[in-house]
């Protein structure tokens, strides 16, 4: 219990700059900076897939949280976001590098997070366009904060403890969970059949959290999972962005589509890298 507890502080202590840095940005847009600084991010999101699986890459699980927060209050596009979530590597990356994994292997598996983000990001736009784009006024009225006349730095933090909060609430609960059902029947979830294994890693990546991150990749690195299914679950696996999504996006049925399509995405990914590789 206490182990959980302390993994879950310190996994909350590491996203709360990142999610304090992205709050401070919306509070500045939305406050300060005007019209035309709104109109200059909005028409980068063009681009937004492909930025977003390049950040995504950085094995920082906060950027996934700081591209949820974002979409809330409609400065990234959809596919920004689908690019961002597919393309998060969390622990895996620090993981492989310290077992001597081939650089070569280690650059493979980069590559693929980012084509299937960028990818299926472009595709998300193009097939979907939000209907109304959400302001920080909106969240602050939905959360009844009363941070109107707090100045951006201040609000920026309220912001963010609301959110750090849940995310060590969920996240301590999700690794009570884990610990009692233990990584050994986890492990065992992990068949070796075609598809259907990619299928199982997708529900493990599902767990928002980055001990479900660090489970596949031990795995991978003890050749106890193939490479395609350890794509699958880590493409799925969004480190607490799912989490943020939930709490910042108030449309319960836009979240629920996009978890689905992140699943759908990430184990199409697995499935196609089985085959090539």
């Amino acid at each position: 219990m206490l182990h959980s507890v302390i993994h879950a502080a310190k996994d909350t202590l590491v996203i709360l700059p990142i999610l304090f840095l992205t709050y401070l940005v919306i509070e500045f847009v939305e406050h300060k900076a005007g019209e035309k600084a709104k109109k200059i991010i909005s028409a980068s999101g063009k681009a937004g897939p492909l930025l977003g699986g390049l950040i995504g890459l950085i094995p920082q699980c906060g950027f996934s949280g700081a591209a949820a927060s974002l979409f809330a209050v409609g400065t990234v596009s959809t596919g920004t976001l689908i690019a961002v979530f597919l393309a998060t590597s969390d622990e895996m990356l620090p993981i492989l590098i310290s077992a001597s994994v081939p650089a070569k292997e280690v650059s493979i598996i980069l590559l693929i997070k980012l084509v299937s983000g960028t990818l299926f990001g472009f595709i998300t736009d193009a097939l979907y366009r939000r209907k109304k784009s959400e302001t920080i006024e909106h969240m602050c009225e939905e959360e009844n904060c009363h941070c109107e006349h707090d100045g951006i730095f201040l609000s920026a933090l309220k912001h963010t403890l609301k959110i750090v909060a849940i995310v060590f609430m969920v996240t301590c609960g999700l690794n009570i969970i884990i610990e009692l059902i233990g990584e050994d029947k986890l492990q065992s979830l992990m068949i070796t059949t075609p598809v259907v294994g990619e299928l199982v890693a997708g529900l493990v990546g599902l767990i928002p959290n980055c001990s479900a991150s660090v489970l596949l990749t031990d795995l991978y690195v003890e050749n106890a999972l193939s490479v395609g299914q350890l794509i699958s679950g880590l493409c799925v696996n969004a480190g607490i962005g799912v989490i943020v999504l939930f709490k910042t996006n108030k449309n319960l049925k836009e979240n629920l589509v996009l978890t689905a399509v992140l699943y759908v995405c990430g184990v199409i990914t697995g499935i196609i890298t089985n085959l090539i590789l």
